[in-house]
């Protein structure tokens, strides 16, 4: 089917239709789009053309398949979702016509929020605790008795409006009610959900899938409530705004992890393989991310969000699905954000008026666009014909611009009764974002230079304390066993131990150090145990082996039940990261040695390497000129607190003050000092597996305490050095606050903190190309940050050049 010449058929009249009207008509391999029925935009769409009379029928797509085979239709795409559910895709399918779309029984994924939830459950796919009613009568007691705050959902097909939120047991029994009794909802309503109010921040996930690969555009978040500050009933969406901020690399890599891969594998092991386009709606809970829905289909309004930034030919990805070749296409998408504000009808999302002229002044503002929702053209006058009337969408560099833009552009846009929110990304931009940035402490450095030592911390000191006990645990050697110290991990190999052909177990155990004195003062505990998680399994996995169980001890002066529950949820939510099994653990209260609300961390986890493989790294494959590539950490990670404690004292700042420094990912203005340094430790188990099952890799270290000066070379072999270059990658900003506010040296930076570099990878020359695409693909930033190099006798492990670029601030 691929190739120039391709005719393809649109079905759907909405603002999504509009938007996949024009990235298809983008495609050097369409000749003709035609849309059914369309709308007064897609009408001025090149190479389109709508044909009104041809509308959905339900549960009748004769005349629809009539035209395509009169048409010579190549491909069909389906907008809305009724036709999808009603099984559309056999009558094209029997046809020999291409469709890119899922079958009626994959479909059942939005069809039925039931059978959805049960499919969860049957896939140990994280989503809210729920129950099935198909009995009025039962529901309503179940409401009754429920222990927690609830969510109310239709069952069917809803128009994006059979979801409610009711804030008390009163209004929860009359909407289902409505529901179930009066029928608001048509037969939609004859079945229920009743599920558990999550509390969090929404995603919506769009994928590309082809029966086995997963291809998504970037986490979007839109805005369901028809007015400002998320208030009134809910709608099909008021706007939308793409990438959302808080999906961070980590968070995509998570709900890819345990929620979008296996619902593709648990729908073909049902044998009801899904390809199309699946929706699925995310909720970031403090336990991790959970499912709220899925669609079956392009969503509304974030088609028109997203479509702007995919860099690819669109009908090229959608023939990868149909034709399950997905993973030789490389979806990007261009950085930026795109925002789109949708403009309504009065009175919707209840009776709305039609029929209103609608006038657009023309104008021209970069990277803008209108997509038209329910419009129509009545004799060539542009008119309303639907509740959300039109949308706009633009794109920039900045979050703050595209909003600006898109509102700019709505406001060439007027019809009777126009109404729209005018908060649209407000949980991503700070309402104080124009107000003039806080005064630097650090605009003065101190006149005298701090060093770790100064915080009461000697590196030299424990690499000695290593260096006296080797002895003594060498002793305790047994067959299988490493016995060794100064390592990131210890080994044993069951297989010399006596047990044949099985597998290499590798040992980890760590803690998170003065850090937890940051979340003591903030009283902020849902992110340590993450940290504690990192600590350990990061280092387990750089001697190749895979995490299988994690345990913790928990000493406090007295347990505060609420704060070690939130610290067990966050290790739950690194060990599920990480892949490892939470077995157990330990708690003692020892009043005697800790103070009132204090309380510290040990973790231990185990992996596994299978026999034969080899054990990281692989010092007798390095070589002089193997390159060493870094992968950019999340900010301080768990090393170095003590000597930032210090600073952030010295400089007079709070832990609730603004964080005077800002990067890229604090796009809302809303850090304070401490939330940013409680920022956890980057989880680097999944990237790095990929790569050691490519056998791609000789060796990687993890940068912990002793930063990259101390921990590189403990991968290497005695006669290489690692030369790195400080100027190959760009050093957050709260390293060069430190550097400036403490005064302390860059020699000292790089054996302190990470810098940027969470963990160094050691490969050939020949593979960092295809090291680069599986680390990347994993939600990575890699760079290449230098190479081996001879070693000479008494020479250093590691040389770092261009540190003085650290004392610059970014250009």
């Amino acid at each position: 089917m691929a190739g120039e010449g391709l005719r393809v058929l649109l079905v759907g009249n909405g603002g999504r239709e509009h938007a996949l009207a024009w990235k298809l008509s983008q495609s050097p391999q369409l000749e003709k789009l035609y849309v059914a029925p369309g709308n007064g935009g897609t009408s001025q769409v090149a190479k389109t053309e709508n044909v009104p009379y041809l509308k959905y029928k339900s549960e009748n797509f004769v005349d629809l398949l009539d035209f395509a085979k009169e048409s010579s239709i190549n491909l069909v795409v389906v907008g809305p979702e009724a036709p999808l559910v009603e099984g559309i895709e056999q009558t094209f399918r029997t046809a020999g016509i291409g469709f890119y779309g899922p079958t009626k029984a994959a479909a059942q994924l939005e069809a039925s929020k039931t059978w959805a939830k049960d499919f969860m459950a049957r896939h140990n796919i994280p989503t809210a605790k729920y129950r099935n009613f198909t009995d009025y009568d039962k529901a309503r007691q179940y409401l009754e008795n429920v222990p927690y705050d609830i969510v109310i959902k239709c069952t069917g097909i809803a128009a994006g409006k059979g979801v409610i939120l009711p804030s008390s047991k009163d209004e929860a029994q009359q909407a289902l009610k409505e529901i179930m009794v009066d029928k608001k909802f048509g037969s939609a309503g004859d079945e229920v959900v009743i599920e558990e109010f999550l509390t969090g921040q929404e995603l919506s996930f769009l994928s590309f899938v082809d029966g086995y690969t997963i291809k998504s555009l970037v986490p979007a978040q839109d805005h369901k409530q028809v007015f400002d500050n998320d208030l009134g009933p809910n709608t099909g969406g008021m706007g939308c705004y793409a990438p959302a901020p808080i999906a961070d690399a980590k968070l995509i890599e998570d709900v890819h992890r345990t929620i979008l891969q296996p619902t593709v594998d648990g729908m073909r092991k049902e044998r009801t393989p899904f390809k199309g386009l699946l929706f699925t709606g995310i909720m970031v809970t403090p336990e991790g991310p959970k499912t709220l829905e899925y669609n079956t289909r392009f969503g509304d309004p974030e088609t028109e969000t997203l479509l702007p930034l995919l860099e690819n030919d669109l009908i090229e990805v959608l023939l990868a699905c149909t034709g399950s070749y997905l993973d030789t296409i490389d979806v990007k998408c261009k950085p930026g954000y795109s925002v789109t504000v949708v403009a309504a009808a009065g009175g919707y999302p209840n009776s709305y008026k039609t029929g209103e002229t609608i006038s657009i002044t023309p104008g021209s503002i970069d990277d803008t666009h209108i997509f038209h929702a329910g419009t129509s053209l009545d004799s060539g006058t542009l008119k309303t014909a639907g509740g959300r009337v039109i949308t706009a969408t633009a794109v920039s560099q900045s979050l703050r611009t595209s909003v600006d833009r898109a509102y700019e552009v709505l406001s060439t846009i007027h019809f009777e009764g126009m109404h729209f929110r005018k908060d649209i990304a407000h949980r991503a931009l700070s309402p104080k974002a124009s107000d003039p940035p806080p005064s630097d402490p650090s605009s003065s450095a101190p006149k005298d230079a701090l060093t770790y030592a100064d915080a009461g911390v000697s590196i030299d000191q424990g690499n000695s304390f290593v260096s006296l006990i080797n002895s003594p645990v060498a002793s305790t050697r047994r067959p299988g066993a490493s016995a060794d110290v100064g390592g990131f991990g210890g080994t044993f190999s069951l297989h010399e131990a006596g047990f044949p052909g099985a597998p290499v177990l590798v040992a980890g155990t760590d803690g998170v150090g003065t850090k937890l004195k940051i979340a003591h003062r903030m009283n902020k505990h849902d992110t340590i145990g993450i940290d504690l998680v990192a600590m350990c399994v990061n280092d387990v996995v750089v001697m190749g082996a895979a995490p299988l169980f994690f345990l913790d001890t928990f000493s406090c002066n007295k347990l505060a039940p609420e704060v070690a529950l939130d610290v067990v949820k966050g290790i739950v939510s690194g060990c599920k990261s990480a892949g490892a099994a939470l077995v157990g653990g330990e708690t003692a209260e020892m009043g005697d040695i800790y103070r009132p609300g204090e309380y510290d961390l040990v973790g231990f986890t185990v992996g596994a390497i299978a026999h034969g493989r080899k054990v990281l790294p692989d010092k007798e494959a390095m070589k002089q000129g193997d390159v060493l590539l870094g992968l950019a950490s999340d900010g301080v990670h768990s090393n170095g607190f003590s000597l930032v404690q210090k600073i952030v004292e010295r400089a007079g700042l709070g832990y609730t003050d603004p964080a005077p420094w800002e990067e890229e990912d604090d796009r809302d203005g809303s850090n304070t000092v401490g939330k940013s340094l409680l920022r956890p430790t980057r989880i680097y188990v999944s990237s790095l597996l990929a790569a050691i099952d490519h056998n791609l890799i000789k060796g990687a270290a993890h940068i912990t305490g002793g930063g990259l000066v101390d921990n590189v070379p403990r991968v290497l072999p005695k006669n290489l050095a690692a030369e790195i270059d400080a100027g190959s990658w760009e050093v957050p900003n709260v390293f060069r606050w430190l550097k400036k506010a403490g005064g302390v040296e860059k020699e000292e930076m790089g054996r302190v903190f990470n810098m940027g570099i969470g963990m160094v990878v050691v490969a050939a020359e020949e593979h960092v190309v295809k090291v680069r695409e599986v680390l990347e693909g994993k939600g990575e930033k890699v760079m290449s940050i230098g190479r081996l190099v001879q070693r000479g006798q008494g020479g250093e492990g590691c040389v770092i050049t261009g540190m003085e670029g650290w004392d610059e601030g970014r250009g």
